[in-house]
């Protein structure tokens, strides 16, 4: 009985084995390829950071180079200046650096990409480089130069001791002991040197972007949790503020804030509103809930939004952008002032569309703009004269006069003109001293736009 046994599951056992060790061997090949593959992954982007970073130091001193009077080349210069600094930019985001502090370098990048880009943009034949701007870009060969050369060393290290970047995944995600890694020591040498750096004056067009946030822009005194219960619970329509619990964020930092949770009216639903430090005002607001089937029209949904920001103390706001998505109506509203948009001045509202329930609220841009634009000047331009700088072929369909931030981070104000051309709607924001086509946007299919009354 027992050999009829074992000549039955001997074979059987024997398969199974086999079979297990060649799943155990696949998956091991299927594992070590996505490793070489990852390796390669980091392996090129280090590499063509090192490459583009030394390019980059190059094409600064390039733009040095020439006659201080000779617009064009300056302006190509910085074009290829802002390409290499968004390459580089993209070429870190790529490697395994998000928990190596290396935000001092990052943030240098970024202010570099930001100037030149903005400065090339501008017209250089009347707006020359001034001798600040220039001072700065000497300041930035200097500095690249030091970057790069930083770098090279560490990929010189990389390549004569065949170092992996999958050791430095590792050896930052462990938390047991203290880890000593050639390439972690390199960019931490290369983070420290940009933080020894002076802060260059970039101009407030480039600064404003990195200081517009900041809890410093905003008047009143620091809340206290408390106070921020009662704000919270009073925004939900709550009488009482005793299930309210407050979180507070970014303690310390230039952004502080607060984050209150309650529950919602039934089970299983939740509020969060997000309150800033200064002053408690809302930054966000979130109803989670189980949204049912449409049962609402856009008008309808329109009217609800409305009647909810009015009832939280929010006036003289005209809806722009109407966004039906799953069920769920997203609209922008900005502030509007005489006969012109702030469009600086925006918030988002949420309604569910099986309802009319209000389910979010994003006021952020409200709050860091509110109030920024004292005076609004009307443009010199007659709205006939404006029409004349559009495509010919642009099929009007209505038009506005809206303040706008451009990419120089300046307001100023224009006319918008929504229309189409070329099968596709689109937005043209045209200057309304100059004439100069400010931005353009296509309209994605599902957007409506301008017409919500």
């Amino acid at each position: 009985m027992y050999r009829r046994i074992s000549a039955v599951l001997f074979p059987i056992s024997a398969l199974l084995l086999i079979g297990a060790l060649i799943w155990g061997y696949q998956e091991n090949q299927e594992k070590n390829s996505i490793l070489i593959k990852a390796e390669n992954q980091y392996q090129r982007a280090f590499h063509d950071l090192s490459y583009h970073v030394d390019r980059l130091h190059g094409e600064i001193g390039n733009t040095l180079a020439v006659h201080s009077a000779s617009a064009p080349m300056h302006r190509k210069g910085l074009m290829n200046v802002w390409r290499l600094t968004s390459q580089a930019q993209n070429e870190i985001n790529q490697l395994p650096l998000t928990l190596l502090h290396f935000n001092k370098t990052e943030d240098f990048l970024s202010k570099i990409s930001k100037f030149s880009y903005q400065t090339a943009n501008r017209d250089l034949t009347k707006k020359p480089l001034t001798e600040s701007e220039l001072k700065n870009l000497k300041e930035l060969y200097k500095n690249s130069n030091e970057i790069s050369s930083e770098l090279q060393k560490v990929q010189g290290k990389v390549i004569n001791n065949h170092l992996r970047w999958m050791d430095v995944e590792s050896a930052m995600a462990s938390e047991s002991r203290k880890q000593d890694n050639t390439i972690i020591d390199g960019f931490k040498t290369v983070d420290k040197k940009v933080s020894e750096y002076p802060e260059l004056d970039f101009g407030p067009s480039v600064m404003n972007i990195y200081n517009k946030r900041s809890v410093k822009k905003l008047g009143g005194a620091p809340a206290t949790m408390e106070e921020i219960k009662k704000k919270a619970a009073q925004f939900a329509g709550y009488a009482n503020p005793s299930n309210v619990q407050v979180v507070e964020n970014g303690k310390g930092t230039e952004w502080p804030s607060f984050t209150a949770n309650l529950p919602g009216r039934n089970n299983g639903e939740r509020v969060s509103i997000d309150f800033t430090n200064n002053g408690g005002q809302v930054i966000a607001y979130n109803y989670t809930r189980q949204i049912g089937p449409r049962a609402i029209d856009d008008k309808t949904a329109r009217n609800h939004a409305s009647r909810f920001l009015v009832d939280k103390g929010y006036k003289n706001l005209e809806p722009i952008v109407y966004d039906p998505s799953d069920n769920i109506a997203n609209m922008t509203y900005v502030t509007k002032k005489s006969d012109v948009l702030i469009y600086p001045e925006k918030i988002s509202v949420r309604v569910a569309l099986d309802n009319g329930q209000v389910v979010g609220l994003q006021a952020t841009d409200y709050v860091y703009e509110k109030d920024q634009v004292k005076t609004v000047t009307q443009p010199k331009l007659s709205l006939e004269q404006a029409r004349k700088y559009l495509n010919p072929d642009f099929k009007e369909t209505y038009h506005r006069k809206a303040l706008i931030e451009n990419e120089q981070s300046e307001k100023v104000v224009t006319y918008e003109f929504g229309g189409r051309i070329n099968g596709s709607q689109y937005r043209i924001y045209i200057n309304g001293n100059s004439g100069a086509e400010e931005s353009v946007e296509e309209i994605r299919s599902g957007r409506k736009v301008a017409a919500l009354k």
